[in-house]
């Protein structure tokens, strides 16, 4: 067991915790997404689906930029001992984070584009997107510390924290 606090996560670690993260954004969007249907009376027309896009990208980018610049770590980065750095190893500034925000979009973005341009619905769509996952999970074998393109560009990394100290139980007098 290595005390080496700047160790990598695992790519097969960090995709696993990007599945967490996926299900504690819907946890996230709860709340505002209750209060735009009950506002906009859960209109379907194409102003209120953009606008109800733009919620969703501004609301995930307010909570993933905030816990990037306040303790490096989200939810589900703790969960799975990791934390978010500078290239130095320092602290993430929020400039930083806003870049990472928007380049992390590429896991999904491109996918979309075709979609959008091939006219893809529901489940076929869905497998473009999960297409564009796989290959942009693939940039990590091009760089020598496996981090990812958008932590690349955005000159971040993706550290695992050392395990937790095991709590020593304490002897009860009887």
């Amino acid at each position: 067991m290595s005390n080496n606090p700047v160790s990598k996560p695992t790519i097969r670690r960090r995709l696993i915790s990007m599945v967490y993260e996926a299900l504690l954004g819907f946890a996230v969007l709860f709340l505002p997404f209750l209060i735009f249907e009950v506002a906009t009376g859960g209109s379907h027309t194409p102003l209120v689906e953009h606008m109800r896009q733009a919620l969703a990208f501004l609301v995930l980018g307010a909570y993933f930029i905030h816990q990037w610049t306040r303790e490096g770590q989200t939810l589900a980065m703790r969960t799975w001992r990791m934390k978010l750095v500078s290239t130095n190893g320092g602290p993430v500034t929020p400039r930083v984070a806003v870049v990472r925000y928007l380049l992390s979009w590429m896991w999904i973005l491109p996918a979309l584009i075709v979609a959008l341009a091939a006219d893809l619905h529901r489940w076929q769509a869905l497998g473009a997107i999960l297409i564009g996952i796989a290959a942009w999970s693939l940039t990590a074998f091009f760089d020598k510390d496996r981090q990812f393109l958008h932590d690349k560009l955005a000159g971040t990394r993706l550290v695992q924290l050392p395990p937790l100290e095991k709590k020593k139980k304490a002897a009860s007098a009887a």
